[in-house]
């Protein structure tokens, strides 16, 4: 070991896995999020394996020496799981338990119950986002898909107008509203708070939801 590993270890700085600069870096992320966009897509394989395989690869295209590729995952995975994964079971204990009790069905029974014509549209993203912030992406959809069929055909309305509004606001609960995991992965890695990220969540969830889902709906459903 050199003089100048022995004081950066002493520094307690982590030195680098590759020394690929800017540039490769870049691609590497690319080349990763293809890979990761192609198994899934293409292969159809689960998503965490498609995860770990694009990490590694994200490693090898920036030069990374293998071992020193697994050993960062494997640590960066455990670090993940040891700051947020007792939240998000308590998640999908929570999610389970809406599920399972008929409140999540009470919910979409009252706001369909008093929405019809141009309104359905907004009324199933209000649904979908009240659905998917304390549910997982997987579960409201589950739950979600027979509502939007039922509506779609006993409403005359196009599958695109409805579907597209629920997808939108579960995607955009999961991806920008904690408990969920993406949200709280960024927070345990950032150090930020808990409550300031919930609330600039929701102020950005709403135009975000609105654009994506009835809006966007309107002209996908042509």
């Amino acid at each position: 070991m050199t003089s100048l590993s022995v004081e950066t270890l002493a520094a307690g700085v982590v030195e680098p896995i590759t020394s690929a600069g800017n540039g490769q870096l870049g691609i590497a992320v690319l080349a990763g999020i293809a890979v990761i966009v192609l198994l899934i897509t293409k292969f159809k394989l689960h998503a965490f394996l498609a995860l770990t395989i694009g990490s590694l690869a994200l490693g090898a295209f920036a030069g990374a020496p293998l071992d020193r590729a697994i050993t960062s995952f494997s640590t960066g995975l455990g670090n993940t799981v040891a700051g947020v994964g007792v939240l998000i079971a308590l998640g999908a204990i929570l999610g389970k338990l809406l599920a399972d009790s008929g409140g999540a069905d009470q919910i979409v029974d009252t706001i369909l119950a008093k929405a019809s014509g141009r309104a359905m549209p907004w009324a199933m993203v209000l649904i979908a986002s009240i659905i998917g912030l304390p549910l997982f992406f997987e579960v409201g959809i589950v739950l979600l898909i027979p509502v939007v069929l039922l509506v779609a055909k006993r409403g005359n309305y196009s599958l695109m107008r409805i579907g597209i509004p629920a997808l939108a606001g579960l995607s955009v609960m999961h991806g920008l509203i904690p408990p969920h995991p993406g949200p709280l992965v960024a927070i345990d890695a950032i150090g930020a708070n808990l409550g300031v990220t919930l609330a600039l969540g929701v102020v950005v969830a709403i135009p975000t939801v609105i654009i994506a889902g009835p809006v966007f709906s309107k002209y996908a459903a042509r």
